[in-house]
């Protein structure tokens, strides 16, 4: 026989978050962690140390947002978050597309998530979860507010100097051999007495 719960104990539903809020936010988190603007600034540290915590402190804010709003966030609401976050928080201005990528999907994991569908959340944590501890490369490119400027297209540009003169190399002198046949070697021009 067990022993009755005590009356001190508080039933676990009622601190533990909703069943949608855990999948939701699982799968924001997931989403998020595979983003490859997010996760080159994280990895770079462009929004500071605490790149990595801006991560996080992202999907929550998308999280409180889905379960606060009524009706929840469309694709250019989320899309704008996004955006913003990224300019404000990691200094970076997106012009790929990649966040409304993200925006649809994390629509898109809410209302699978709003009626118990797991597997987007799921699919979500298999890509983060193969990408966990790997580089990314990234290649960054100049802005129109860049210092980098392209020289290529000057007209006032220098050609390299010619290294090898037009001349073509002066023959070879045919050897001197003697009358018993041997040929005689010749020093460099100098005389070695």
């Amino acid at each position: 026989m067990s022993a009755p719960p005590s009356s001190t104990s508080t039933p676990a539903t009622s601190s533990a978050p909703p069943a949608l809020s855990v999948l939701f936010a699982r799968g924001v988190i997931a989403r998020l962690a595979y983003w490859p603007a997010l996760r080159i600034a994280v990895d770079q540290g462009w929004g500071g140390p605490e790149s990595a915590a801006k991560r996080s402190w992202l999907a929550s804010v998308i999280v409180d947002d889905f379960e606060e709003q009524t009706p929840a966030p469309d694709v250019g609401w989320v899309e704008d978050r996004l955006l913003q976050v990224m300019a404000e928080e990691f200094d970076t201005v997106l012009e790929d597309g990649s966040p409304e990528a993200v925006a649809k999907d994390v629509v898109r994991l809410w209302e699978e998530a709003s009626v118990g569908r797991t597997a987007l959340m799921k699919e979500f944590e298999e890509r983060a979860d193969t990408l966990q501890g790997k580089k990314v490369a990234a290649e960054e490119a100049a802005g129109d507010n860049s210092d980098w400027e392209d020289e290529s297209g000057s007209e006032d540009e220098e050609t390299a100097p010619e290294l090898i003169d037009g001349r073509p190399p002066p023959p070879k002198e045919e050897p001197e051999v003697d009358e018993d046949g041997f040929t005689t070697v010749k020093g460099k021009g100098r005389s070695h007495r």
